[in-house]
């Protein structure tokens, strides 16, 4: 085994492909062949990949209609449906005679067809491939399509002998001389029967009366065939098998095909099902019997036809039972008793079908299960699913290649083995359509034989193929390399460990392992149309192509002379001119000589005067492919055929119209448009299926091909059309193999364009189409789903419904519209879209990709403009997610996701990239793991995010399945980083920024003049306007960006188109008289805009002046009292408002021009520094550059009033910022110092926050929601988030560009635009910022929490003052219970309606959790330990110093003291006895006396380490001792029950005990990597491997689950930011089943007492909350569903946080505990709700 240079460290591109492993002895020969290229090698139709079960249903049409269509409607979906989910792939029907109108059952073409289908099942088929369903009826003899002259003249003479009118036969038949030998043909129906089509009658009345006419005719022929034959058969002049053809019916000749002459093993895919009928002659007069059997009418009546009968007999029951002797044919007879007056009734034939379906069905089933393989290689092996698609066009390509030229003589010569001389690459190069692909397809097929017969048969070559641009792996160069690579490395059997990431060094490997070929496996590459290489990594120069090759290596090379300089570059390279071969136009008479051998290959001719037309159209043009189009049209050329000069076309373009306008004449124009255009606008090719499920759907081409008595229930096109589709294109419309399926595509890429220039170019059609592929893939009709049957045909023009309904929409049609839709809607039966096809639902890892749907789907999605689904059908969807990343394409997932963006623009997409981008490494190595990674950074954000909430629905539904920890609240800090655009060096040269209504497009003026719009997201330049002529002093957009306005130097406003970035006017602002700065210019001050005005004044003047901006015309100044401000306009750009020195406003109406009134705050010193217009409510806020704000009432704008005045003069610095709240609520003030918030409802401070001494705020802004403050600092680089209600700073985000100088605020898309001191803008998304704040912290470690028993609020400890009461649910803070000293001990009643606390200042504090009250306070003693009784009546303090004791909880009364001291006490559940340790002794301590009951001693030296009560036998405890012996003793009797010895120094490192409810297993511990699963009962120990070092664990309440948090014992990339793993283990068998990273260090781990929920305690004083969901227990499910957590994402109302309350203690203590005495301060110290319990006086005590 060779080993390649290991250097390289990428993981490999196939994940778990072929060159993972070594190629394995036992791997098929098929297998092999095809991994080393063999094409010879595989059977003519084995296609690995590509193959499907293909039924054919041999039947007579008329007698079979009933099974056929119950099959139809309800069989055949469920058996495709069944081979999808357990096999992968599908299952196709073949019954031409569905669909068809009864007048064509016995048409010649279809009867060929017919036979031509079934040889192709028979050969193809994976399964089951042929069904017979015989009844009592033979069938009629067939209309003969054509008869050799011979035997056609010996017929005629017979029947003129025989006395016959031999009229019709000489009507209808016609004298072919191009047949060879020449034959006599049957006229085209629609030829012969023109007359009764240009009657005037209707169309449904000349169909009618055709159809009679060639009913009349046809049974005329057959009677004339059927008499003359059996004449010649009597007298011998025909031989019986020669008559036969004339004489069988259908039936027959389809039975013995497919029957006759088989082996035994492949008889085993066939069933006949034989319906017989007793007492059936009785009936025979009744007319609708008539379609059961064969009748004669005759003068005596009707009939039975014993000929007939006789020759079914003869098959029936002669040669189906000779074949069942002789194999294992199935064969199922049943015989149906005719009902007694109605003969064979409705209802007895239903009984029979209902059977049938039955027994079909199970037959299906049961060949399906013994035939078809599971074939899992392409889903877990891209590789050989690469090279399969390859070597199926190399099949395909290579039937077509006709021509024996001299360049395959010359390719061939080059791969033989040379002595000496220099090996370079062999380029074939031509133009299109000159052959080079089929050149290339041959040569790869013939390789392996020649280079066999040329070195010996010893040999064994290795053929790698590539038709470049027909894959995706093939089209880009580092896949192309990667996987020839890795195919060489599979033959060669060299190892790679790891590919390479760079390109240069991928060009080395390949060059490394071209040197592991050998005389004995010479290696050949060939590389066809290098011009579809993508033009990345410098493809198209060709520096990756080896040019000095070894001895035994041969590259053949293919491309166009003239695309991309592909062939110049080649010359560079390869200077040799033999290595070169030009395909070109052949030599005329060579290609008359080829058409002549294909005519005759099909018994066809042209006569000599066709072949002058022929030879003209050859003198045009002789490229191969046109060759070829010749042959196709000619092929059908009759010899009394009127041929000419426009018979043939001159080119190839012309030629390929011609093909398609015949097809288009012969099968209907319509439908060949769509189903051409769909084939065509397919990424890659449709199935046949696909095809005809598609087609189906189509109103349009529904209309076109079915008569409205048609209509029903499937609704479907017939199979015939793409029979008859496929035929018309043989050659052109190829079939390949593509991840499992055959698809039907285009041979070559001119076909394509010739498709797409003709079926494609109506864009509303298209859009149609795309459209409606979507909703295929999307499975929107699948499942019974009815789809609305609309079309403007004549039969259908009374239907008024609407077009391609939407399912969603028809649900919400109501009464008679409702009615109408139902009447008209039909099933499609389009199967299921599901993005795996699951073959064990207990296995979920198990599965088929449905790879159609991954590769169609967000292609039409994006073309038919349906971004909704594109979003929820594909994005948001986990099951799309994790299937991606399962198998390999988690890149091309992101890439879907990029793609979706810039359809949509939602930034919801954008945050799910950023994230699965951080736990790319996480994912791909643990799949499983996503829904709990995606849940817990969901959950945070989901209300900032909302359109995130259906991923995260779908994590909870399908997420179970791999991971059973779902996250319920996550207290997982958003990780975030902004867009960045560097705009210049320094802050300093930066004007101004704008924010746009596009999310990712800015517009920045810089001091040099540039005014430059950017595409943040993808830094790039769009537009600059150059204004180098002056400095630029600011810059405004009107609302509707239409207009961009700069403000300069030069005292002008430039007037600009925004889009075109064109300069429309130029405006001079002008001041007032006495306006100007002592001893300088006065520039503009500033500006503003409304929606068609500027409005722009200049420093210390009175005047405003208003521009129009579409005429860029001055129209008036306003003139104040005192010298501008500021200027805002209303928002309906009526008034403008102009605030100006000694706060004065001055309100003017914008359209005249007038003055409309002028208001002065009473805090008149200072000037007015913004006005903000509150329009909801008609008021006007003031505020001056103190700080101190005026309201006034503009509801009558002349006439306004003072409502409010808010001081704030006191705090002497300015302020720097002001924001209205979108709700218009608030009114944030930032000030140097503060910050303060304004409520506008009563206009009171509702928050003020103050900086530290040394600290300024540079700016500040409001959240969406107005709940959160976001702020920057002077010379600080981070953003800081306050919460308004507590004022925590929850949130401090680190800008790594420098101190942060400014912050803009865009109300468009809740956007933060930050500007740092080195220039660089960064583009932060509040919402994501405000989600941040939403996780509620205490701020310190959680040491302990406790549970209420309804499990519904959370209490925590973290070692300070308070206690905070959290709401499970919803993860909040709910309330806080305020202390005197520090907490130390926490207990909870049973309901939780009352708890009770302990501090380090000895006291203890009774709570009532509901309303906060601390309701008693007990002074005296430090309390170490505190336990309730289970019963909720009494209380026990331990104390360390003095007595302990037990008290009721109602009364606050004492019950007995405790002497003795404890250690880790617990209560047993009879509320019996007190159980602790005392240094070497577990006593048990009766709550009745207080006195010492039970007690075990340990001998001397030995101390008791760990003990637990047993919960299911509570007089039983379970305790280690330092001996490490385990003891089971039985406190009633005070007896070791048990004993078990541990191995030795097993207990060195005791961390945790735990035991099971039933007390049969204890768990251990031990702070290393194992989980020590003790049996108490045999003493055995089981070590089970844990995921890293064990930090806590814990048992479940009923002993199924082991729950553990532990560090990741590797210090791999992949794990940055986990700090340990949450993992639940199921006991049964030891299997992980969920596992969580935490991403904080954990502090806590709590398990609850009912439902399996975990709480995990946080070191920043947050928490999570997590449920088990085992899929073996799928009951749990209901628990995610009915979470608050995920309520609060489906209901909008609750997103509101409660407030949160804080409770303080009581100062004065309601007794007071002495040595054994307590002293009330009241007489009725406590009333205290019992708990239900009946209470009782003392403590019960067990008898």
């Amino acid at each position: 085994m060779k080993r390649m240079n290991p250097r390289w460290k990428s993981p490999p591109m196939w994940p778990l492909g072929v060159a993972s492993r070594q190629p394995c002895p036992r791997e098929s020969a098929l297998r092999r062949a095809a991994i080393s290229g063999n094409v010879l090698a595989l059977p003519p139709f084995y296609v690995p990949t590509g193959r499907s079960v293909r039924v054919f249903i041999c039947a007579n049409p008329d007698d079979t209609e009933a099974e056929r269509n119950a099959l139809k409607e309800h069989v055949y979906p469920k058996l495709r449906d069944f081979c999808r989910e357990n096999y992968g792939t599908e299952f196709q029907v073949v019954d031409l005679y569905w669909g068809i109108a009864p007048e064509e059952w016995d048409s010649p073409e279809l009867q060929r067809l017919r036979m031509k289908l079934l040889e192709e099942c028979l050969k193809t088929s994976d399964g089951p491939c042929f069904v017979g369903l015989i009844g009592e009826k033979y069938g009629s003899i067939r209309v003969p399509g054509e008869v050799e002259s011979a035997e056609f003249e010996m017929i005629l003479d017979a029947a003129v002998e025989a006395g016959l009118d031999t009229r019709i036969l000489e009507e209808w038949y016609c004298r072919d001389e191009n047949s060879v030998p020449p034959a006599y043909y049957l006229k085209p129906k629609a030829e012969m029967l023109k007359n009764y089509q240009n009657s005037m009658e209707s169309n449904s009345i000349a169909k009618s009366k055709n159809d009679k006419a060639w009913r009349a005719v046809s049974e005329e022929i057959k009677k004339i065939f059927r008499t003359s034959v059996l004449q010649l058969q009597e007298k011998g002049t025909m031989k019986s098998g020669q008559a036969k053809k004339f004489l069988c019916s259908a039936l027959e000749d389809e039975l013995d095909f497919a029957l006759g002459k088989q082996t035994p093993a492949f008889l085993k895919k066939c069933v006949c099902y034989i319906r017989k009928i007793s007492n059936f002659d009785r009936f025979a007069k009744l007319p609708e019997m008539a379609r059961y059997m064969d009748i004669v009418v005759s003068a005596d009546g009707v009939m039975r036809n014993q000929e007939a009968y006789e020759r079914l007999l003869k098959v029936r029951d002669e040669f189906i039972p000779t074949v069942v002797a002789a194999s294992n044919l199935r064969v199922y007879s049943s015989v149906t008793h005719c009902d007694m007056k109605f003969g064979y009734s409705q209802e007895v034939e239903s009984h029979y079908v209902e059977g049938l379906c039955k027994q079909f069905y199970e037959d299906m089933v049961d060949i399906i299960q013994a035939t078809v393989q599971q074939n899992f290689d392409t889903e877990t092996d891209p590789l050989y699913d690469e090279i399969i698609q390859h070597l199926s066009l190399c099949k395909t390509f290579s039937s077509f290649f006709v021509y024996n030229s001299e360049a395959s003589d010359i390719v061939q010569e080059y791969l033989y083995h040379s002595k000496g001389g220099r090996i370079t690459p062999l380029v074939v190069y031509g133009g299109p359509c000159t052959g080079k692909t089929l050149l290339l397809a041959e040569v790869a097929k013939q390789a392996y034989s020649w280079l066999q017969k040329e070195m010996g048969p010893e040999t064994d070559p290795v053929i790698i193929v590539r038709f470049i641009g027909s894959t995706d792996f093939s089209t880009d160069l580092r896949t192309l390399l990667q996987s020839i690579c890795e195919q060489i490395a599979i033959n060669y059997r060299c190892l790679i460990h790891f590919l390479p990431n760079k390109i240069q060094e991928m060009r080395e490997l390949l060059v490394n392992l071209l040197g592991e070929s050998s005389f004995h496996r010479p290696l050949v590459i060939i590389l066809d149309a290098l011009e579809q290489l993508a033009d990345v990594d410098e493809a198209r120069k060709l520096w990756w192509l080896p040019v000095h090759l070894p001895h035994t290596v041969r590259i053949v090379v293919s491309t166009l002379p003239n695309k991309h300089g592909i062939l110049q570059k080649l010359h560079c390279l390869i200077h040799d001119e033999d290595a070169y071969v030009e395909l070109m136009q052949r030599d005329r008479r060579a290609c008359s000589q080829t058409l002549k051998l294909q005519l005759l290959s099909v018994k066809r001719k042209v006569t000599s005067g066709q072949q002058i037309y022929v030879n003209e159209a050859m003198a045009k043009c002789t490229l191969p492919m046109f060759v070829n189009l010749i042959y196709r049209e000619v092929v059908h050329w009759r010899s009394h055929k009127d041929v000419d000069d426009k018979s043939l076309s001159s080119t190839v373009h012309e030629s390929i119209e011609q093909l398609f306008y015949t097809t288009e004449n012969k099968l209907g124009s319509h439908f060949v448009c769509r189903a051409l255009g769909y084939i065509t606008m397919a990424r890659a090719g449709l199935t046949e299926l696909e095809l005809e499920d598609i087609l189906s759907l189509d109103n349009s081409v529904l209309g076109d091909i079915i008569v409205s008595s048609n209509l029903k229930s499937p609704l479907r096109i017939s199979y015939d059309f793409i029979a008859s589709l496929k035929e018309e294109l043989e050659g052109y419309l190829v079939e390949h193999q593509v991840h499992n399926v055959t698809l039907m595509a285009w041979a070559n890429r001119h076909l394509h364009l010739i498709a797409q220039k003709l079926y494609l170019s109506n864009e509303e059609d298209v859009h149609q189409m795309h459209s409606l592929l979507a909703e295929y893939f999307l499975g929107a009709w699948a499942g019974g789903r009815k789809k609305i049957f609309h079309c403007d045909n004549n039969h259908f023009a009374s239907l008024n419904i609407s077009h391609h309904r939407n399912p969603h929409h028809q649900q919400s049609l109501h009464g008679h519209d409702k009615a109408s839709a139902d009447k008209h809607s039909y099933d499609r039966q389009t199967p299921e879209q599901p993005w795996v096809f699951q073959c064990n639902l207990l296995e979920p890892d198990i599965f088929f990709v449905n790879h159609r749907k991954m590769m169609e789907l967000t292609y039409h999605l994006t073309r038919s403009g349906r971004t909704d689904d594109l979003m929820y059908g594909v994005i948001m969807n986990f099951s799309w997610l994790y299937t991606m990343i399962k198998i390999g394409q988690f890149d091309k997932a992101l890439s879907d996701i990029d793609l979706a963006y810039s359809f949509t623009q939602e930034k919801e997409l954008k945050f799910l990239a950023t994230m699965l981008r951080s736990i790319k490494l996480k994912v791909t190595k643990n799949p499983a793991s996503l829904s709990a990674e995606l849940q817990q950074r969901l959950l945070p954000v989901v209300t900032s995010l909302p359109k995130l909430r259906h991923l995260l629905l779908e994590c909870d539904k399908d997420g179970p399945k791999y991971c059973s920890i779902v996250p319920l609240h996550s207290s997982m800090d958003v990780t975030y980083s902004p867009e960045r655009l560097p705009l210049c060096s320094s802050y300093m040269q930066i004007v101004e920024i704008l924010p746009t209504l596009a999310p990712n497009i800015v517009i920045v003026a810089l001091k040099d003049g540039s005014v430059s719009t950017w595409d943040v997201e993808s830094r790039q330049l769009m537009r600059q306007i150059d204004t180098a002529r002056s400095v630029v002093l600011g810059i405004r957009l009107t609302s509707d960006e239409k207009y961009l306005v700069v403000a300069t130097t030069k005292n002008t406003l430039l007037i600009y188109d925004n889009h075109k970035s064109c300069l429309l006017s130029e405006v001079e602002v002008k001041g007032s008289k006495n306006c100007g700065i002592t001893g300088g210019v006065a520039f503009i001050n500033g500006f503003t805009l409304s929606s068609h005005h500027a409005l722009a004044w200049l420093e210390a003047s009175k005047d405003v002046n208003v521009i129009d901006l579409l005429y860029g015309w001055p129209l008036y100044q306003f003139h104040c009292w005192y010298e501008v401000t500021c200027v805002q306009c209303s928002p309906d750009g009526m008034y403008a408002f102009c605030g100006q020195y000694l706060n004065t406003t001055t309100i003017f109406h914008l359209g005249s021009g007038d003055k409309l009134a002028t208001m002065t705050s009473e805090f008149s010193g200072g000037f007015v520094k913004s006005i903000l217009i509150l329009d909801t409510i008609h008021q006007m806020v003031m505020i001056d550059n103190e700080g101190s704000l005026s309201v006034w009432n503009t509801k009558d704008i002349t006439n306004t009033k003072l409502m409010e005045d808010y001081d704030c003069r006191g705090d002497e610095t300015e302020v720097v910022g002001i924001e209205l709240s979108e709700d218009q609520r608030s009114i944030l003030i930032c000030k140097a110092r503060s910050i303060e918030v304004l409520d506008t409802k009563i206009w009171k401070m509702a928050e003020k926050f103050k900086a530290k001494r040394s600290e300024k705020f540079v700016a500040a802004v409001l959240s969406k929601n107005s709940q959160s403050i976001i702020a920057s600092m002077e010379n600080t680089s981070s953003i800081f988030v306050w919460r308004r209600d507590s004022g925590q700073c929850m949130a401090s985000l680190i800008e790594i560009s420098g101190a942060i100088v400014k912050l803009i605020k865009s109300t468009h898309h809740n956007l933060l635009l930050s500007v740092a001191s080195s220039g660089v803008l960064s583009v932060w998304d509040i919402d994501i910022i405000t989600a941040m704040s939403n996780i509620d912290k205490t701020g310190k470690p959680i040491r302990s929490l406790q549970l209420s028993g309804r499990e519904d609020f959370v209490y925590t400890m973290d070692g300070s003052e308070v206690i905070h009461k959290w709401n499970y649910s919803t993860g909040f803070i709910e309330m806080v219970f305020k202390h005197e000293g520090l907490v130390e001990n926490c207990v909870l009643t049973t309901s939780g309606d009352l708890m009770v606390t302990s501090d380090d200042k000895s006291s203890q504090y009774i709570w009532n959790t509901t309303t906060g009250e601390n309701i008693f306070r007990i002074n005296g003693q430090r309390i170490s330990q505190l336990l309730i009784t289970h019963n909720d009546q009494f209380v026990v303090s331990l104390c360390e110093q003095n007595a302990s004791r037990v008290w009721r909880l109602a009364t606050g009364h004492k019950v007995c003291n405790i002497l003795v001291t404890l250690q880790h006490a617990l209560i047993t559940t009879a509320n019996t006895f007190l159980v602790g340790t005392n240094m070497n002794k577990l006593l048990a301590v009766s709550l009745w006396s207080g006195s010492v009951s039970k007690k075990f001693i340990c001998d001397d030296g030995i101390t008791i380490v760990n003990f637990k009560l047993v919960p299911d036998s509570p007089d039983y405890v379970v305790f280690i001792s330092s001996t490490e012996t385990v003891f089971i003793w039985s406190v009633a009797d005070e007896s070791v029950c048990r004993r078990v010895q541990l191995p030795s120094n097993f207990l060195k490192n005791l961390e945790d005990f735990q035991i099971s409810p039933n007390g049969k297993f204890g768990i251990v511990s031990k702070g290393d990597e194992n989980i020590n699963v003790l049996d108490l009962h045999s003493g055995k120990l089981r070590l089970v491997h844990a995921a890293g070092i064990i930090w806590r664990q814990n048992l479940s309440r009923d002993g199924r689950y082991l729950v553990y948090i532990c560090f990741q014992n590797c210090d791999e990339d992949d794990d940055a930011g986990v700090v340990s793993s949450l993992i639940v283990m199921r006991l049964a068998d030891g299997k992980s089943i969920g596992t969580c990273s935490l991403y904080k260090t954990a502090t806590y781990l709590c398990l609850s007492q009912r439902a399996l929920n975990i709480i995990v305690g946080f070191e920043d004083g947050s928490i999570g909350t997590y449920t088990v969901v085992d899929r073996v227990d799928a009951a749990l499910k209901i628990k995610i569903a009915t979470s608050n957590s995920r309520q609060i994402v489906n209901n909008a109302s609750q997103k509101v946080r409660p407030k949160c309350s804080t409770n303080a203690f009581k100062t004065i203590a309601d007794c007071v505990w002495r040595e054994s005495t307590e002293v009330f301060s009241r007489d009725s110290p406590i009333n205290v709700s019992d708990s239900g319990e009946p209470e009782s006086t003392t403590p019960t005590k067990k008898t």
